[in-house]
């Protein structure tokens, strides 16, 4: 937690030890909904629901869509009805659809009861589409105008009407839930002429989004076009929704740390490190140890398969762990930035050929530049400074080639895995460091092993 927020639950322990309840009230909606629900995540079960209740309606809602669900349902439990009903329908539909989504079934029931019908129907709308899509994080709760209508009369739409939406700078015109333009406030506010039609303001060239559209397009089409909202249209092509830019962030820092937690050889979740218990972090990362354990195993048959040249060639042996590390690395760089650009939309299937002359190139100079260094420190360090008269030239040749083409083969391999994982379906982080150091260390030893039984075993 930052300084700031420390300072914060301080003050706020001492003044619920002094039963200061109208000092903390003032001192609470002086915060934001962020920071407020940082500080009752700290003070545990007994005082946040009494802190919870010093907070105005608009706040406590806000407050409350920032909580972790655990959190939530220990205030759920303690809520009666009519505080139930008051928060629910106080909350964005893209939050309540969320709550409901976490919650367990019991609880959920107890939510769908006391909510009003109108709310009902639109968290039951924004289930029904399918996780991780634009319908899944949408809320319907945006400003309509229609073509017709004057500035004046616009302008006193948004003001009667834009108290539960989202967002109402960007407004949206349509006839008969049809989207024809937008508006926004600034262009409604700078019209010459109060009497002017909405439909000769607003802008027609929209840019909008299906239902089944993948959330992390949709966040990239936010970041890409600066958006502060993107529309969200049927099959039909009839507005349904719009997706805010808050949305956009909360679906890049989950779709970003799943990639990171499988490109670390990780089973995703959907807890915080803290929120989750050994056991759970165990469940997620073994199947992952298991798989790479057993597919390590090839490695160590291709070592077996050579073992009476290396009893022949001991001093190979030394240099093995340099070879399959360097490999290891190589490969991860070119997946990390090849993924990278798969994720942010900067790269397709059809430019493969372009990546792999680029990487072909980047493989040569660092193979290049490596095995150089690498030869003068065998020779200077193993070789004279240590003493090891087994190392000849030739060894030492033999190690700095392999290297060179170890790098090339880990480069090609670690751009090519992704860009054929992203065209088969399947998520490019999946094929990132552990899974591609594996396959570059069983090839870089046979490179290796085939370097040197054509140059040392002869």
């Amino acid at each position: 937690m930052a300084v700031h927020s420390v300072n914060v639950e301080k003050t706020i322990r001492s003044l619920l030890d002094d039963k200061k309840y109208q000092t903390l009230k003032d001192i609470l909606v002086t915060l934001e909904p962020a920071d407020i629900a940082a500080v009752f995540e700290e003070l545990g079960e007994e005082r946040t629901p009494l802190l919870f209740r010093l907070l105005p309606k608009e706040a406590a809602a806000e407050t409350f869509a920032e909580l972790a669900p655990e959190h939530q349902a220990l205030l759920i439990r303690g809520f009666s009805d009519r505080e139930l009903r008051e928060l629910v329908n106080e909350l964005y539909v893209d939050d309540a659809a969320d709550l409901v989504e976490e919650m367990p079934a019991n609880v959920v029931k107890r939510i769908l009861a006391q909510a009003d019908p109108e709310m009902r129907r639109e968290i039951n709308e924004i289930l029904r589409y399918p996780e991780n899509s634009a319908g899944s994080i949408m809320t319907t709760e945006y400003v309509s105008l229609r073509p017709a209508m004057t500035v004046a009369e616009a302008i006193r739409r948004i003001r009667t009407t834009g108290f539960d939406k989202e967002t109402i700078y960007t407004c949206y015109v349509t006839e008969g839930r049809r989207l024809l333009g937008t508006v926004s406030v600034k262009d409604l506010l700078l019209a010459p002429d109060d009497d002017a039609a909405v439909s000769g303001i607003m802008d027609e060239n929209v840019i909008s989004v299906s239902t089944l559209t993948d959330q992390e397009e949709v966040a990239q089409m936010l970041s890409r076009y600066n958006f502060l909202a993107l529309p969200v249209v049927d099959a039909d092509e009839r507005m349904v929704g719009i997706i805010t830019f808050d949305d956009a962030m909360d679906v890049m820092e989950q779709e970003t740390t799943e990639d990171i937690e499988k490109m670390a050889a990780i089973l995703p979740s959907e807890k915080t490190y803290l929120r989750s218990n050994a056991w759970e972090i165990f469940r997620h990362r073994i199947p992952w140890l298991m798989l790479l354990m057993v597919s390590a195993t090839f490695t160590g048959m291709i070592i077996t398969g050579f073992e009476s040249a290396l009893a022949a060639q001991v001093v190979l042996t030394a240099f093995i762990p340099m070879l399959m590390d360097t490999g290891g690395n190589s490969g991860s760089q070119a997946s990390v930035t090849v993924i990278r650009a798969l994720s942010l939309g900067e790269l397709e299937f059809r430019d493969l050929p372009k990546v792999l002359w680029k990487e072909g190139q980047t493989a040569l100079l660092c193979g290049t530049v490596l095995a150089l260094l690498c030869f003068g420190k065998i020779l200077l360090v193993d070789r004279l400074l240590l003493g090891n008269g087994d190392i000849t030239v030739l060894t030492a040749f033999v190690v700095c080639f392999t290297m060179a083409v170890t790098v090339l083969i880990a480069k090609l391999i670690g751009c090519t895995l992704p860009m054929c994982a992203r065209r088969l379906g399947f998520d490019p982080a999946v094929m990132a460091s552990p899974f591609i150091t594996t396959i570059v260390d069983a090839l870089s030893l046979l490179v290796y092993f085939g370097i040197a039984s054509a140059l040392l075993f002869r």
